[in-house]
Formats: C-alpha cells, sequence, structure tokens
C-alpha cells in the first residue's frame, strides 16, 4: 500500500502507537522516505519531514540509515534490483525473439503502474554523495542484458554481431522513453503501450500491423484479416489492370483500322490522277507520232 504524506505527517499519540521492532522500523522509514523522495526529490526531503511522518525522532532516523543519504541510496538500490530483476526475467523466460521483448515491455509498465513511486524516484539524477546506480546505469544494465540476446540472434542469422551494442541501446531507449512518457498519462492501457512498442521494434516503420495484440491468437487472426484485404485489394488491382489492357488494345486496333483507312484514301487519289493526264498525239495510222530522228546534213543536202 502506497503511504501519502497526508497519512504520515501526523504521527499517533503515543498510547495509540505500536511498538516496532528494529526491521520493522526500518520497512517503515523506507516506504515513507519513498514516498517523500518521489514526491521532492533527495534535496528537497529533509530528516525531519522524515521522523516526523514516521513518528520518531531524527536520532532513530540517523541510526538506522546514518541521514537522508542513506535511507535514499537503500530506497534507489532497491527499486533498481527490482526493475533489473522484473527486466532481465523477462528477457530470459520467453524463447522465442518476438516474446522476449514483449514481456520485458510489459514487465517495465507493469513495475511503473504499481510502483510509479520507486520509478519516479529512478529517473531522477542519483545524487553524487549517495554512491548508487542512476537511471542511466539502470538501462545500461538491462542493455547489456539485450545486447548478448542480440548477438547471439545475429551471429545465426549471418549478421554482424558488432551492431548488437548499438541495436541494444536503441530497443532500450526506445522503451525507457515510452515508459517515462506513459508513467504521467497512463493512457492507453500497457497491455495496448506494450503492444505498440514491440510493433514498432519488431516490423519497423515499413511494416507496422495497423492493430498490434500481445496475444499470438488476435495476432494471427489480425494477419489473416490484412492477408484477405490484401488479396481482395491485390484482385481490384489486376482487374483494372486487366480492363486498362483491354482499352489499350482497342485504342490500337482503331489506330491501325484509321491507318489502313487513310492508306486506301491516298491510293484511290493517286488512281485519279493518273486518270486525268492527258493522252499522247496519235498518228495518220492511228498510231501515237513518232520524233523525227535526227538525220545527218549530208542526207539533206543530197536530197
Amino acid at each position: 500500500m502506497t503511504v501519502t504524506i497526508d497519512d504520515v505527517t501526523e504521527p499517533a499519540p503515543r498510547s495509540r502507537r505500536k511498538r516496532m521492532t528494529g526491521k520493522e522500523r526500518r520497512e517503515q522509514l523506507l516506504t515513507i522516505g519513498r514516498t517523500l523522495f518521489a514526491e521532492r526529490g533527495l534535496d528537497g526531503t529533509s530528516v525531519e519531514e522524515i521522523a516526523s511522518a514516521a513518528g520518531v525522532s531524527k536520532p532513530v532516523v540517523y541510526e538506522h540509515f546514518g541521514g537522508k543519504e542513506g535511507l535514499y541510496a537503500v530506497v534507489v538500490d532497491r527499486e533498481f534490483e527490482r526493475l533489473l530483476s522484473l527486466v532481465t526475467d523477462a528477457l530470459n523466460s520467453a524463447i522465442h525473439y518476438r516474446s522476449k521483448l514483449e514481456k520485458a515491455a510489459l514487465g517495465l509498465l507493469e513495475y511503473i503502474e504499481e510502483s510509479p513511486d520507486g520509478f519516479r524516484i529512478l529517473v531522477r539524477d542519483s545524487h553524487g554523495g549517495t554512491g548508487t546506480g542512476s537511471y542511466a546505469s539502470l538501462l545500461s544494465e538491462i542493455a547489456g542484458e539485450v545486447e548478448h540476446i542480440l548477438a547471439q540472434e545475429f551471429k545465426r542469422h549471418g549478421y554482424d554481431d558488432k551492431a548488437a551494442p548499438m541495436y541494444a541501446q536503441s530497443l532500450v531507449g526506445m522503451v525507457a522513453l515510452t515508459g517515462q512518457w506513459w508513467l504521467d498519462v497512463r493512457k492507453p492501457g500497457r497491455e495496448e503501450v506494450a503492444a505498440h512498442i514491440v510493433n514498432l521494434a519488431w516490423n519497423g516503420l515499413s511494416g507496422l500491423e495497423p492493430r498490434p495484440y500481445l496475444d499470438p491468437k488476435r495476432r494471427r487472426k489480425e494477419l489473416e484479416r490484412m492477408e484477405k484485404q490484401r488479396e481482395k485489394a491485390q484482385a481490384r488491382a489486376d482487374k483494372a489492370e486487366a480492363k486498362a489492357e483491354r482499352a489499350e488494345e482497342k485504342a490500337a486496333a482503331k489506330a491501325e483500322k484509321a491507318q489502313r483507312k487513310a492508306r486506301r484514301e491516298d491510293g484511290a487519289d493517286e488512281e485519279g490522277v493518273l486518270a486525268g493526264q492527258p493522252d499522247a498525239p496519235e498518228t495518220e495510222t492511228g498510231g501515237a507520232a513518232e520524233t523525227d530522228p535526227v538525220r545527218d546534213p549530208a542526207e539533206i543536202a543530197t536530197r
């Protein structure tokens, strides 16, 4: 149960307080500290506020943690280990690589939904004096697990496994930034968000599924529906192409017919021109007049 500041600010009367063991008191201080640190950060929270919310004196806080920095360090370490364990277990629990990605994304979103205070603390920059890991180092740890998985898969497919670290950082960064965004908006639901994350990571922008699902059965039905749509679209495209080809053939036949008609008309015109030309002059015998040959001058003189 999350403890709010209003719930813990006013300590119960001494007569009604239940005496706690050292372990119970430590857990109480951690719960209260996590709530205050999530809302105000380390620098915005004082030991006095922590002690007052717990109904104890400041020395009790110092006794258990040595101060607010020590309390903060334990809170961060706990959240760090919890989230890292959730994601790495998810990555190692599935066999298929898409399932690994699905479970890891869903694990992060489940943690955010169930432990929003813890996640808010993690995404803050760790205080320099705590010696604890930051959110960046957490993501680096997770990326290391993803890198190991990707390197094996790259080798199996003949890809360059030297690129695995870059792809691991890209995948982890995409999920982590989406988680930070979803921490405040909380819409849509975590399974739908996880499905869209995996849709982009697995299919890429060029092959996005219009309606992604984490459930394999629903995803298979959706893929079958998409395949039927593609077949119908292809059938329409084939029909349109065949219609266009018929129209093209019809237009070509019409053009060829027009060309034949034009050739026939040109031939008729040529015959008409030849028919209208004058005939050669005829001789008295009815034959065509012959042109006198050129005579020799000597023959003319003898005549």
